[in-house]
């Protein structure tokens, strides 16, 4: 293989023509006539020679000794050093592989400190570059597979990318026809296996790639360790369904997909491509989370950076032409996108400052937030005009976040300034927004050298721009200058990466049984709308199917809290509207238990153009005092019922009332609101994942209705499948016109999901495919049927999943609830069968089935439902229903995936509990001792120290998850040395991790 031409022929990539993401991409037709059957091994086999034929030298070692031999050579030759023996074992086990390292210290290495310092024989250090970052094609690559190691379990990886000798990138093959989720499943195996073992080089892996021929996709290594860690309750047991969730598929700069293995390898694993990504565009964030960025982000900060220097070379400093705008849908991470464009912008020779200009409230509590955390410090937010001053004056702050606001009152305070001369990047968040345009008049008419960007999910085009204002500012065009990039709804919904909408348009309300129907339909005044009698109708309706539209029956793990079903805003027209719809919130629940109302918020503020007539989100002032006197006293009245709810003190005065805004937006994020009443305010920016309702009674176009709709879809689990849209006006035509605008002429299909009898008439088809091939008492003989079993339910899950929103749904549900339960319980046997079995023959089938273990948790069977039974069945005892009673607490517990490896618990206490104490009571009494039996016995069998043990699973229980890293764990462990053959620490302390996690299990929740 030709070696790579010296340093000094390359500058570095920020300056190369090189583009990280291909313009376009064709495939190659050549590839149609190879029509044949593949195998895995042959996928594998056309796979390693294609990245042969991209210049990948092959590695031939099927041996930790051999990698780490290489591992040597290849760093020796970045280098350009030679190490002797001592050197080497030195540097080996202090720099790369030690033994207190897990995956997060190894991703920080590579993505924050890849160079390391070497002692030297003679006392001398030398610094040892692990990637080179600003020459990447000093770098060598080479590839790896089926590299058999002995872990937990023996396992034998497919095929490995090595950047300079360490494993960068795992690419795990299945064959055509097989669910890549499999690979995906397979991955974490291996995470949970053998990653770890050896000398844990694997740990450095900070990609993986997972295909079967016809799909591929990428993802970071927190996908796995990190972000799902809070999913699943940092539990080393338990899978997400939802992880598959954060993958992501590679495409062109057209944002064209390129799922196909060969295309993919073309484009992604070309040289200058792969290490791009791995050392540009990774975010290692405060965290400790590594996000890996997606095509269309990469495409347009390489847009921005691109424009930067063409200008600049052109001399168009100060004009249109030194900026543009990029139009990327809400909720696709524009805010990491404008952080890695500005980080890269720092960084260009030339650039004395990069401005990150957002509007007030966003700035004090989202896009700060946003980016200190992926770069603690590496943004200066300032609280005052002085200290912008000062900041705008300091050489070394060079990335600083501002607000609109701030900036404006600089410049009219500062007509003359050394800033005004300097080479400045203004990026500006969300440039659809009015102030915007009056804040680029300032800066255009003081500043001279500089280049502006802005970041917009919906442009404002002639179509949708307005009639006030500087007529030549009206569309983000004509503000920012040329489109650098477009990712549209319909590319983010095709690619997952937020979800569809679906949207209900209410024209009949019941109220009650004994009340008729009563239309309600869009009237053009708003007089008509807030009629009491419809204000009624709409608050009735909302509290009737709130539950229903939330999915309140669904459990899931969010901020380390278990949580049921999601929450929701209500954007009403006006602040008469929103001050009406309160109080009858207030009426309707004051008859009903506390516990059992809606807690509710209400926040508004000052319009300058409240104009209900422009359906246009008007721009809320963040302050009070341009209130009406009633209104502002009727939301110190909404404030104080919240301070009485959570023990706050928030009030309408400015520093107050900011207050509020905060700990509202944060109780709204933390899902400790359900329904926050709103004019506009929420309505565009704000980003809540547990949010996935939105109730509309008001008129909403074009980037208003977007923008508000956006609030609804973020990702979040499995059991979000999107975003409800419940909508009191007939905003049908305007959503339709929307999508037009905002996607293309085809978004209606692609945006919105398909209507209720097409899900039902699937939904039909199922179950009486399911009730035919698979009945009742006849066993399900075989893993090929067993497989099918599996895959046909899974499917019924997930339909039944989107058709519980659907009113129509509700009696129609075809299997009555103890079929529907009895099949649930035999899915869950054949769960527990497939990831449970131990011995190596049978663990390839864990990989070969995808189960749906996170939508039956939103129908599960919980221990006051058990409790419940067992009261009966005391009452019944003796008498010809106990039996029944028993026979239904068996089939409950079976079919709920939290009771399951509880089965042996509940039923003792059944056997043991008396009718003369309360079932509470005795339940508390009998779950202590055994709880406290069943540690000391773990105690006694590892060997641990028990005080320390106790304390560390109190802690568990309080926090609710098994910690696996720090030193908490260490403390309970016997005496072991780390540097024992075969790494007897590490063995010793995964063992009594998976005991304390299975006791964890076992208990969490019964008590």
């Amino acid at each position: 293989m030709k070696e790579a031409p010296s340093p000094s022929r390359y500058e570095p990539i920020a300056l190369s023509s090189e583009s990280t993401v291909v313009a376009e991409y064709l495939p190659d037709s050549a590839g149609a006539a190879d029509a044949g059957y593949q195998s895995e091994a042959e996928l594998e086999k056309a796979f390693i020679r294609q990245l042969h034929a991209q210049a990948y030298e092959f590695l031939a070692v099927t041996s930790e000794a051999g990698l780490v031999a290489n591992l040597r050579r290849q760093l020796e030759k970045l280098n350009n050093v030679s190490l002797s023996d001592a050197e080497w074992e030195r540097f080996f086990s202090t720099c790369i592989a030690s033994a207190n390292d897990g995956i997060i210290e190894k991703t920080a290495r590579i993505q924050e400190d890849h160079v390391q310092v070497l002692k030297r024989d003679d006392g001398t250090t030398k610094n040892v570059y692990l990637i080179d970052k600003a020459n990447i094609h000093n770098n060598t690559l080479q590839v790896l597979n089926q590299y058999e190691v002995e872990g937990a379990r023996a396992n034998r990886y497919d095929v490995t990318v090595l950047v300079n000798g360490l494993p960068m990138v795992h690419i795990e093959l299945k064959r055509r026809g097989v669910d890549i989720r499999e690979a995906f499943n397979q991955i974490n195996r291996y995470s949970r296996d053998s990653f770890w073992s050896g000398s844990g080089l694997f740990e450095y892996v900070q990609l993986f790639v997972i295909s079967n021929g016809t799909l591929t996709k990428y993802y970071s290594n927190t996908v796995r360790d990190g972000h799902l860690a809070e999913q699943r309750g940092k539990r080393s047991r338990q899978r997400n369904s939802n992880s598959f969730a954060f993958t992501s598929w590679w495409a062109d700069a057209k944002n064209q997909p390129i799922t196909d293995l060969v295309g993919f390898t073309k484009t992604f694993f070309a040289k200058h491509t792969l290490l791009n990504i791995l050392t540009r565009y990774c975010v290692f964030d405060v965290d400790r989370k590594l996000l890996v960025m997606r095509p269309y982000q990469i495409v347009a900060a390489e847009g921005i950076l691109l424009r930067i220097g063409t200008a600049t070379n052109h001399r168009q400093l100060g004009t249109l032409a030194a900026g543009g705008y990029v139009w990327h849908t809400t909720g696709s991470g524009k805010t990491l996108t404008s952080f890695k464009a500005a980080q890269l912008a720092r960084a260009l020779p030339g650039i004395d400052k990069v401005l990150f200009v957002v509007d007030r409230k966003d700035l004090d509590y989202q896009t700060m937030r946003e980016y200190e955390r992926f770069e603690k410090g590496a943004a200066n937010s300032n609280t005052s005009t002085a200290v912008l001053q000062r900041q705008l004056e300091d050489p070394n702050a060079r990335i600083i976040i501002t607000t609109i606001q701030k900036l404006s009152r600089f410049v009219a305070r500062n007509r003359k300034h050394p800033v005004y001369d300097a080479h400045v990047v203004v990026i500006f968040d969300e440039c659809h927004r009015s102030q915007f345009g009056d804040m680029h008049t300032e800066i255009t008419r003081f500043f001279k050298r500089y280049h502006l960007f802005g970041f917009t999910g919906t442009p404002i085009f002639a179509e949708n721009s307005g009639t006030g204002g500087n007529p030549r500012l009206r569309t983000t065009q004509q503000a920012f200058g040329d489109k650098l990039h477009t990712y549209t709804i319909v590319d983010a919904i095709n690619d997952r990466n937020v979800l569809p909408f679906r949207i209900d348009y209410i024209n009949t309300i019941k109220t009650a049984p004994n009340v008729r129907d009563k239309q309600v339909s869009a009237i053009d005044t708003e007089r008509a709308l807030l009629a009491p009698e419809r204000i009624t109708q709409v608050t009735s309706y909302i509290r009737e199917h709130f539950d229903q539209k939330t999915k309140r029956s669904a459990s899931y793990r969010h901020g380390g809290k278990r949580l049921s079903g999601f929450n929701s805003i209500f954007a009403t027209a006006s602040i008469d509207a929103a001050k009406l719809y309160y109080t009858e919130f207030a009426n309707q629940q004051k008859n009903i238990p506390f516990a059992q109302r809606l807690k509710i918020g209400l926040i508004y503020s000052f319009a300058a153009n409240d104009d209900t007539a422009n359906d246009l989100l008007s721009e809320e002032e963040f302050e009070t005092e341009g209130l009406d006197q009633g209104s502002r006293d009727f939301l110190e009245v909404a404030i104080r019922d919240y301070n009485s709810q959570f023990g706050t003190s928030y009030d309408t005065s400015a520093d107050k009332f900011q207050n509020y805004y905060k700990d509202l937006s944060q109780r709204l994020k933390n899902r400790e609101l359900d329904l926050v009443i709103v004019v506009n305010m929420f309505l565009t920016g704000f980003d809540a994942t547990t949010l996935n309702t939105l109730w509309v009674d008001k008129n909403l176009r074009a980037h208003g209705l977007i923008q508000a709709y956006s609030r609804t879809n973020r990702i979040l689990n499995s059991v979000k499948s999107y975003g409800n849209i419940i909508s009191f006006r007939n905003l049908e035509q305007a959503t339709n016109d929307a999508l037009a605008l905002f996607g293309n002429k085809d978004a209606k299909g692609i945006v919105l999901l398909k209507p209720y009898a097409d899900y039902y008439a699937e939904y039909e088809k199922k179950i009486t495919e399911l009730v035919t091939l698979f009945p009742l008492g006849a066993p399900i003989v075989g893993e090929t049927a067993q497989k099918s079993f599996i895959k046909l339910f899974g499917s019924i899950l997930r339909l039944k999943n989107i058709l519980t929103a659907f009113d129509d749904f509700s009696g129609n549900e075809i299997l009555s609830e103890r079929d529907f339960q009895d099949y649930q319980s035999l899915y869950l046997n054949l769960h527990a069968q497939f990831r449970s079995v131990s011995d190596a023959e049978k663990e390839t089938i864990n990989d070969d089935v995808v189960f749906e273990i996170e939508l039956i948790k939103q129908v599960e069977i919980n221990v006051d439902y058990i409790l419940m039974l067992v009261e009966r069945y005391i009452g019944a005892k003796g008498t010809s229903e106990d039996k029944e009673i028993r026979a239904t607490i068996e089939r409950a517990i079976n079919s709920s995936p939290s009771l399951r490896n509880k089965k042996d618990l509940i039923e003792q206490f059944v056997d043991s509990v008396s009718a003369t104490a309360k079932v509470d009571a005795q339940w508390q009494a009998f779950m202590a001792a055994k709880k406290v039996e069943e540690l000391d016995r773990i105690i006694a069998d590892e060997n641990l120290n028990a005080d320390e043990t106790k304390a560390f699973v109190d802690n568990a229980f309080r926090d609710g998850s098994i910690p696996t890293t720090g030193t908490a764990i260490t403390k309970i462990l016997p005496p072991v040395s780390r540097f024992s053959k075969g790494n007897g620490h590490a063995t010793k302390k995964q063992t009594v991790l998976d005991k304390l996690a299975a006791f964890f299990e076992r208990y969490f929740g019964l008590t």
